[in-house]
């Protein structure tokens, strides 16, 4: 009995060790080989859409959603640790910014490209200015002598005078006096005339001279001082013209009044060429230069630009504005601008040649201002680029643009929304997926987004 025990023990003891040995066997085998099917399944190239990245495929296809070209889906490795990329799927992670169109998405978001070139453009400078009055063609009608307005022959501001119709008569006695002894002075002269003296003679000559100029002091004209000595009578009413034609833009007269030497009566001014003083910001203050050409447009004329040339810079600066005033000389054709009418200027300075591109193919973030360059065929990058001037429709590019580069002008956002979607930087930085985005590849079932019935079959989907 005691011998029985001695080997039953030990016999047990090696039968319990040798079905331990050959579970732990079995349990390896089973999982060596469930991890080789694994790593058979990871090797294998899976294709997805950037648009719906939860449609996973085995083979290259269209998505059965939108109907976009499928593609590579990079495995980004186990949630236990990073995995190893192979040389195609680093080159495949560096080019992610790219966005693959297909023809019918390309016609269906109407993207549209266009070589960027180089070419010379103006840079515009826009400004406010106020039509003023010519200064140079500004006059006043003064009283020569005193006397009395015995006739006014304009009536009202606004009236146009000539310098060759006379705007009022002046009756005055120191002109009838001196016009008096203008024509005795004449009637001396032709008696000493035959004198055989021959300084009597030139005291004849002396005494009209002398009554000519008072006569001309007096404002009198040579044509009216020669129609005098034609009539031999004095006028009792002296004509007074205006020194220039134009417009009267003050009575300061009545008819009746009297009036004393150097009193204004009108104030005239010539508008048919005026200045416009043009307040220029001090940035843009360095590119202006005497000469340059000025499109000047009214509220009052829509459409319809005058043009002047800057004649003046003035030499200081209005510290309350930061701006310096410019005049802008111009022509007033039908007197349409009127003296204190706001006005906006337009400046073009010429650029030197860099290249252009339309101003919707430029994509402004805020930070930095980004276009869609098409590399190949169908396919489309983001360009980081440095912009200059602008005009109404089109761009300076200072950086990051070659000449010939094919730029999308249309469409770009479509382009920017897909680079989002598929994961890459775009131009939006900072953006976050929200509840109503699709979820990443390899998320849970309860983490996708719902199906709508009748647009989408479960066999297209590897979840």
């Amino acid at each position: 009995m005691t011998l029985n025990k001695k080997i039953a023990i030990p016999l047990l003891a090696i039968i319990l060790a040798a079905a331990a040995g050959g579970g732990w066997y079995l349990w390896q085998k089973k999982h060596s080989a469930a991890g080789g099917d694994q790593k058979t399944a990871q090797g294998k190239q899976l294709y997805t859409c950037s648009m719906h990245p939860f449609i996973i495929k085995d083979k290259p296809g269209l998505c059965p959603i939108c109907g976009m070209e499928l593609i590579k889906k990079i495995d980004t490795g186990a949630a236990g640790g990073a995995a190893v990329q192979t040389p195609e799927q680093k080159q495949q992670a560096a080019m992610l910014g790219q966005v693959s169109i297909s023809p019918a998405q390309r016609v269906m978001a109407n993207i549209d490209t266009v070589a960027a070139k180089k070419t010379t453009m103006n840079k515009e400078i826009n400004a406010v200015g106020i039509v003023q009055f010519d200064q140079s063609r500004q006059a006043k009608v003064t009283a020569w002598i005193a006397g009395r307005i015995d006739k006014l022959n304009v009536s009202t501001v606004g009236a146009f005078v000539s310098k060759n119709r006379p705007v009022a008569e002046i009756y005055s006695p120191d002109l009838v006096a001196t016009q008096q002894e203008y024509l005795l002075a004449l009637k001396s002269r032709e008696q000493l005339k035959s004198s055989l003296i021959a300084s009597i003679a030139r005291n004849g000559n002396g005494l009209v001279a002398s009554a000519k100029q008072r006569l001309m002091l007096f404002g009198v004209r040579e044509s009216q001082i020669a129609a005098l000595a034609k009539a031999g009578t004095p006028n009792i009413r002296l004509p007074i013209y205006t020194p220039l034609s134009g417009i009267v833009i003050d009575k300061l007269v009545q008819q009746g009044q009297y009036i004393n030497v150097g009193e204004v009566l009108f104030n005239v001014a010539d508008l048919s060429r005026v200045w416009v003083d043009v307040e220029i910001y001090e940035n843009e203050f360095p590119d202006i230069r005497i000469g340059q050409k000025v499109e000047i447009n009214s509220q009052s004329f829509p459409g319809k630009p005058f043009t002047g040339r800057i004649s003046y810079i003035y030499p200081f600066l209005d510290p309350k504005t930061r701006t310096v005033k410019v005049r802008v000389e111009m022509p007033n054709p039908g007197m349409k601008l009127k003296p204190d009418m706001f006005v906006n200027a337009v400046i073009k300075v010429p650029l030197a040649e860099t290249i252009v591109v339309p101003v919707s193919a430029v994509m402004d973030t805020g930070k930095r201002q980004v276009v869609w360059i098409e590399s190949s065929p169908g396919i489309f990058e983001p360009r980081d680029v440095q912009v200059g001037q602008r005009t109404d429709d089109k761009i300076q590019i200072l950086s990051g643009l070659s000449q010939g580069d094919e730029v999308a002008v249309s469409g770009g956002y479509l382009i920017d929304s897909e680079s989002q979607l598929k994961g890459g930087s775009g131009s939006m930085p900072g953006m976050k997926m929200d509840d109503n985005k699709p979820a990443a590849p390899g998320a849970s079932p309860a983490q996708q987004p719902p199906a709508k019935k009748g647009t989408l079959k479960m066999d297209n989907m590897k979840m």
